[in-house]
């Protein structure tokens, strides 16, 4: 057995390599990468490697490199070991993972026991090992407990990056009717509202900004996400 690890912390990546050693004694090497960028380049140069993720990384962050190794080779066991639980990582990794894949997310505070037993369950035992607090956020971010479904997050995405509903309607191919009634139940889930009129001088907020600002404390949106949303949007302009 094979595993790489990729983390950018070096007292991070000195971790996992006891963790797997410990927890894997059958694992024969054990490879590290820095970024994901690297990641990428030693996954395709040990193919049969199993692989531990960091999420918020420089130079290519986990869910890219986790997309492409998936979309090269999706049969690959892939732990996300993260800080973070913010609902835009939990939904990037969420999209991303192919149909079947035996993968995990993994708080970093969780305990030395659940990491090692989430090493082995999913690099041994071909079994998924998602944190609690993840399901939830998961749960959520697919819409059965009252979260955004996909294509109310497409809107959100469109108007962080300061898409005008027409144009949002072309991109999405939506009617602008269908538009403003997905921004309006963004809105009311976001909780965002005029206590006045929207065309009174004495309203309070532009709502596209107040949900963007809104999204943002949350923890909705994040710079990978916006910065991914960014490049497709790039790619969509530059077909026309």
């Amino acid at each position: 057995m094979k595993v790489l690890i990729v983390e950018d912390d070096p007292l991070h990546r000195s971790y996992l390599h006891e963790a797997v050693c410990s927890a894997l004694p059958e694992c024969e090497t054990v490879i590290e990468a820095e970024n994901g960028l690297s990641g990428e380049k030693l996954a395709r140069d040990h193919k049969s490697a199993h692989i531990v993720m960091d999420l918020q990384m420089a130079t290519r962050n986990g869910i890219e490199a986790a997309r492409t190794i998936w979309k090269e080779r999706p049969e690959t066991r892939i732990l996300f070991w993260s800080n973070y639980s913010d609902e835009a990582y939990v939904r990037g990794v969420s999209r991303i993972v192919p149909d079947g894949a035996a993968y995990g997310y993994v708080l970093k505070s969780a305990s030395d026991e659940r990491l090692k037993l989430a090493l082995r369950s999913i690099f041994v035992e071909s079994q998924c090992v998602i944190d609690r607090e993840i399901r939830g956020v998961q749960q959520k971010s697919l819409g059965q407990t009252n979260g955004f479904t996909d294509s109310e997050y497409e809107i959100l995405i469109d108007i962080a990056l300061g898409l005008t509903d027409r144009a949002i309607a072309r991109r999405r191919n939506l009617s602008l009717r269908s538009v403003q009634n997905r921004l309006q139940q963004l809105y009311d889930k976001l909780d965002v509202y005029q206590s006045t009129g929207e065309d009174s001088e004495d309203a309070r907020f532009n709502l596209r900004t107040r949900a963007i600002t809104t999204a943002l404390l949350r923890k909705l949106l994040n710079y990978s996400a916006l910065e991914k949303a960014e490049a497709d949007l790039q790619e969509w302009l530059s077909s026309f």
